[in-house]
């Protein structure tokens, strides 16, 4: 499996794939079009999501300028919410909403997209499973 195909979503590289019906939680990827950190989160969600069991329905939203940004409480590129919360635990005073990509402080440093626990628990949180 090369990078390209462990990060980027079956659709997106152009596989057949079988549309089924969501059982699982909202997912909403928010991005704009100049940040290229988008594209693994969708993958990381997929994965994480088969891992889980879940079907959640995933929707990806670009946003195309600073007053959308502020409309959509945008904190930067990648923004994913699970059920309409943010995965980031770190959000919950920030209003820093901007046209920009985004950075997160993580265990393995400063990185491009969120930690892999946070999806993880957002996604249990949301389709009320156990881990």
């Amino acid at each position: 499996m090369t990078d390209y195909q462990c990060c980027t979503p079956a659709a997106w590289r152009g596989e057949e794939t079988t549309s089924v019906p969501s059982t699982g939680p909202l997912v909403e990827i928010l991005y704009f079009d100049g940040c290229p950190n988008h594209h693994p989160p969708v993958a990381l969600v997929e994965r994480i999501s088969d891992e889980l069991g879940l079907e959640p329905e995933i929707r990806l939203e670009a946003v195309t300028d600073n007053e959308a940004a502020k409309q959509l409480r945008f904190l930067g590129s990648p923004t994913i919410r699970v059920g309409g919360r943010d995965v980031d635990p770190h959000t919950k005073d920030r209003d820093d909403y901007a046209l920009s990509c985004r950075v997160f402080r993580t265990d393995a440093g400063i990185v491009g997209q969120p930690d892999e626990r946070w999806v993880r628990d957002a996604l249990v949180r949301e389709a009320g499973v156990l881990p």
